[in-house]
């Protein structure tokens, strides 16, 4: 069969038949339909058959995938350029994809560059070393003692200030990364904000963006563990790697603090998975005790709940005077 006798199929998503379809092909290649997917186009036989296909999520190529019987045929590059193309038209040029590390030079020959691996995944960037140049770029402070912390802060309370007084209290440096994605009710610009007029007054804490490179949607690809029960250990393994292996390297970071988790499951999980990553690679995870009010741990949660129900009041004691500042003037906007 010709290149040729091959046609495209665009679906933005598919239809529910096509979409099943796609379902049942991409299960036999051991990966699962990713249901965050936005757009995906396909390479058809004569027959109707998928020969190859490609889905896009925001900046991630994903569920790439080309059938055995058209192995060989250059399928892979046609429908990798084909959503590279949509994606670009969509203005998004900086382009992550997962494949397995077998496929490497594949998608090296393509443009694409390594970040970081697991034994199942290996995650590229379109950008020659563009979380190097990304981590370059960030200001890095003072001192042998440099520490870390990760957040959403959606939005940024008295509990996540707590956290970070109590952590710079131990480092020369701390680097606060909040996290970049817009997926939490409070946008990142706002978020970002937030948190670095709360902690303005901590001179060794320097606030930071993670870019796509850290608990982004570009990092977690559940959808390429074909075990839905080993999926989040793999996505939080391979977001794990990223940071030691690149920001910490990059940066000296020596530890990482997180607080103590004793309502949401996953994220408890997530600290007990960075517990054990992280020390392999020599870095400590320091676990500091949740600050509480009126005997209750203070969560982001919390607050939005007293949002939901219009009691902008009820927040006061749980965020910094920036924060209620912030909500006082816009509180209504997450009023449900």
């Amino acid at each position: 069969m010709e290149y040729t006798n091959f046609f495209e199929e665009f679906g933005s998503p598919l239809n529910p038949r096509k979409r099943k379809k796609l379902e049942e092909f991409l299960a036999k290649q051991d990966l699962r339909y990713d249901e965050q997917i936005e757009e995906t186009v396909n390479l058809v036989d004569a027959d109707g058959n998928i020969a190859a296909t490609c889905s896009l999520h925001a900046n991630v190529l994903k569920c790439i995938a080309v059938s055995d019987k058209y192995q060989g045929y250059g399928l892979s590059p046609r429908v990798v350029t084909l959503m590279i193309n949509r994606a670009n038209e969509k203005g998004r040029k900086h382009l992550f994809l997962f494949t397995k590390p077998k496929n490497y030079q594949m998608f090296n020959d393509m443009g694409f560059y390594p970040i970081t691996q697991t034994e199942d995944i290996l995650l590229m960037e379109n950008d020659r070393d563009g979380i190097g140049r990304y981590i370059d770029s960030l200001e890095k402070g003072n001192g042998e003692n440099v520490g870390a912390i990760v957040m959403n802060c959606n939005p940024f309370t008295n509990g996540h200030r707590f956290l970070v007084e109590t952590a710079a209290s131990q480092c020369d440096t701390l680097h606060l990364f909040v996290l970049s994605e817009d997926k939490s009710e409070f946008p990142a610009a706002v978020r970002y904000d937030l948190v670095k007029k709360g902690v303005a007054d901590i001179p060794n804490v320097i606030v930071h963006q993670t870019s796509d490179y850290l608990i982004s949607s570009a990092v977690f690809p559940t959808y390429f563990i074909k075990d839905i029960s080993k999926a989040e250990d793999a996505n939080c393994i391979l977001d794990l790697k990223i940071f030691c292996e690149h920001f910490a390297k990059k940066m000296n970071i020596s530890k990482r603090f997180v607080g103590t988790e004793p309502t949401c499951q996953v994220t408890n999980a997530y600290n007990q998975q960075m517990k054990q990553v992280l020390s392999s690679y020599g870095i400590e995870v320091v676990e500091i005790q949740r600050k509480e009010c009126d005997g209750r741990a203070i969560s982001a949660s919390v607050v939005r709940d007293y949002l939901h129900k219009g009691d902008i009041e009820g927040t006061k004691n749980l965020v910094p005077p920036t924060t209620y500042e912030y909500l006082e003037k816009e509180g209504y906007r997450y009023k449900k």
